[in-house]
């Protein structure tokens, strides 16, 4: 782990080569998983007032299940989420182009019609973001469907600290992913003494 200001950083996040793939993946992540997307409560509320803009991008089956569940809600582990579509299945805030699942948020924010572009913990994705007593944990997640993801990665060189820097800079900001940037170059110059920067 790496301490930068008042969070612990995996070393995967410099280690792991990540780039989305989603010709591949089809955004599965969107579909995929127990419960809803993570929301800051502060985001929750964000949602709760940009509904309005954001209902047109979404799908009737989306509609259908933010009407029933609420625009947020809370999972069986006390979280706050985004609801699913049947209660189990994709999130409903998920839009589908050419058989890709996207974000009818982003779309929104894309169309300037919001100025929320989505959840920061999808924004992060495959960073999780985990707050204890003292300390921010910032970790890399490992997840079979974003094989692809990482395959393509390692063929460009791109490490997942690198893919997400619009995502960290949102999250933590410009200073502490530039402290974040000076870390991974001396840490990859240490492991690899005759690589001169970071793959």
């Amino acid at each position: 782990m790496i301490s930068i200001g008042e969070t612990l950083v995996s070393t995967h996040l410099i280690e792991r080569k990540f780039v989305c793939d989603l010709q591949k993946c089809k955004g599965i992540c969107c579909v995929e998983g127990e419960s809803g997307a993570p929301l800051e409560p502060k985001e929750a509320k964000i949602l709760e007032g940009i509904y309005k803009e954001v209902e047109p991008f979404l799908t009737a089956a989306g509609r259908k299940a933010i009407a029933k569940y609420g625009k947020h809600t809370i999972d069986p582990d006390g979280d706050i989420v985004t609801p699913l579509v049947g209660g189990d299945k994709e999130c409903a805030y998920t839009v589908f182009e050419n058989g890709i699942a996207m974000c009818g948020i982003e779309k929104a924010y894309l169309n300037k019609k919001v100025k929320f572009r989505k959840p920061v913990s999808c924004h992060l994705y495959p960073v999780r973001i985990t707050r204890h007593k003292h300390f921010t944990a910032v970790n890399y997640h490992v997840w079979d469907i974003c094989a692809p993801a990482c395959e393509l990665g390692k063929k460009l060189t791109v490490p997942v600290y690198k893919f997400l820097k619009t995502a960290l800079v949102r999250r933590f900001g410009k200073k502490w992913y530039q402290e974040l940037e000076t870390v991974a170059e001396e840490y990859t110059k240490a492991k690899n003494p005759k690589q001169g920067a970071v793959e």
